[in-house]
């Protein structure tokens, strides 16, 4: 009996060390996710604060069970964690959209696929490793992110509506200013009356390419308006 005893008290306390482990390692991927998820949700990005959370959280729930499964039950200690690349890579994949005929999301996709590392990290114990991955992210995000805006760096997705007399001209006319900036149109509808035809298109382009764009178009004397209707930045 005092054997038997000894023997749970043993198991119990071995028990309590790995439990303890465990949700250490859990706790600090979901702060380590959240950290990112605030920035992505303050910079109101698809993926912000709960979708960082719940990916890194679930890469390293992944990654712990991956190594206790199979030690209890035998088997390859990564053969689950394994998995969590592929699943990653779906929901990448999901959040690339492809909006007006240009693609959207990418920086999202790269950052989710990152935030998972961090947790497969965390998972398996690499707490420095899983820090330092987490401070590289953030500056990245937020020095780079300031850098694009300040030098102008970053493409954006513009859609204009221009006017004129006859839906001909007007798309003659707008090719050639874009022509001059070496541009083309994208998604292109054209509506109207006889004498009065509106077209809507999109131009893909750096900043300053719109703000010479925008001269032009408003200097040229066949469109009777000339509007910009918005902008959606690339990640």
């Amino acid at each position: 009996m005092p054997n038997f005893h000894h023997a749970m008290d043993a198991l119990g306390s071995r028990m309590g060390v790995v439990l303890t482990s465990t949700i250490v390692r859990l706790v600090v991927a979901a702060i380590l996710g959240g950290v990112i998820g605030l920035e992505r949700q303050l910079k109101h990005k698809p993926a912000g604060l709960r979708t960082n959370i719940f990916i890194c959280f679930g890469a390293a729930m992944f990654t712990v069970l991956s190594d206790q499964l199979a030690g209890s039950l035998g088997g390859d200690h990564t053969r689950v964690a394994a998995q969590i690349i592929p699943g990653i890579g779906f929901i990448g994949a999901g959040s690339i959209l492809h909006a007006r005929g240009s693609v959207v999301g990418l920086t999202t996709a790269a950052t989710l696929f990152v935030v998972a590392s961090i947790g497969m990290a965390t998972g398996g114990g690499l707490y420095i490793t899983a820090v330092f991955a987490t401070i590289v992210i953030l500056l990245a995000l937020a020095v780079l992110g300031k850098m694009e805006q300040r030098f102008a760096l970053k493409s954006m997705l513009v859609t204009y509506e221009v006017t004129g007399a006859s839906a001909e001209g007007v798309l003659v006319e707008a090719n050639r200013v874009l022509d001059e900036v070496h541009s083309t149109m994208q998604n292109v509808r054209v509506a109207g009356t006889p004498g009065h035809t509106r077209v809507l298109f999109n131009v893909d382009g750096p900043h300053e390419d719109h703000e010479q764009l925008n001269i032009l178009l408003h200097q040229s004397t066949v469109f009777s308006t000339v509007a910009s209707l918005g902008a959606v930045e690339h990640e």
